[in-house]
């Protein structure tokens, strides 16, 4: 079966909500996810993995789907649904090797060419960002806007296009209608710890429109 991405793919941080990856996962799954990318840039690998485990039971126990960013070992090693890669991780070619062929693998872009580039390898998605503006990343590339979306969208067809990067309820329709088949959001769910799943459900009744 092809793999079909949702049109919401909220991505935790720990230090944006306070909240543990598998407190974010409960909440956003109360709220309707069912594909979430567990982000963590902070830890050590030991208490990654630590976190890693308790999130991927925290979803299977909900029948969602877990995506490991950058860590195709830990990724690997819990036995996760996959790997989410950056330009200077893992070649998506390796880690397709490593994870197999129902491993969900995929791969963020910046621009035209990387996202041309990525079409023709071993992926379920590419992402394209940052769209607008964001604050949850160091060092972000410069922003696309909705015009970059679109041209990027013109030139992939075979792939399913994840647009991220200051993505929020009052500009999530213009990146989909912009061509987006998902969008990715950080900030714009966890920003409010106490308000997680009512964010979820609401973008995804928008998303859904």
């Amino acid at each position: 079966m092809a793999f079909r991405i949702p049109k919401v793919y909220p991505i935790t941080d720990a230090l944006l909500s306070g909240l543990s990856h598998a407190e974010q996962i409960r909440r956003l799954i109360a709220g309707g996810a069912s594909l979430i990318q567990l982000r963590e840039k902070q830890l050590a690998p030991r208490e990654f993995y630590r976190e890693a485990v308790i999130a991927l039971e925290t979803a299977r126990a909900h029948q969602a789907q877990l995506i490991i960013n950058d860590r195709v070992d830990i990724a690997l090693a819990i036995g996760a649904d996959g790997v989410h890669l950056g330009q200077t991780d893992c070649p998506p070619e390796a880690a397709r090797k490593l994870l197999g062929d129902d491993a969900i693998i995929g791969l963020s872009t910046h621009n035209i060419e990387q996202a041309r580039l990525a079409s023709t390898l071993p992926l379920d998605y590419l992402a394209v960002g940052p769209i607008f503006r964001t604050s949850t990343k160091r060092g972000p590339d410069p922003a696309l806007g909705l015009d970059g979306l679109s041209r990027i969208r013109a030139v992939v067809e075979n792939i399913p296009v994840v647009a991220i990067g200051g993505i929020n309820l009052n500009n999530a329709r213009e990146v989909l209608n912009a061509g987006a088949d998902s969008i990715a959001l950080i900030a714009g769910l966890l920003m409010e710890s106490t308000e997680i799943t009512l964010r979820m459900r609401g973008m995804l009744v928008l998303a859904q429109k």
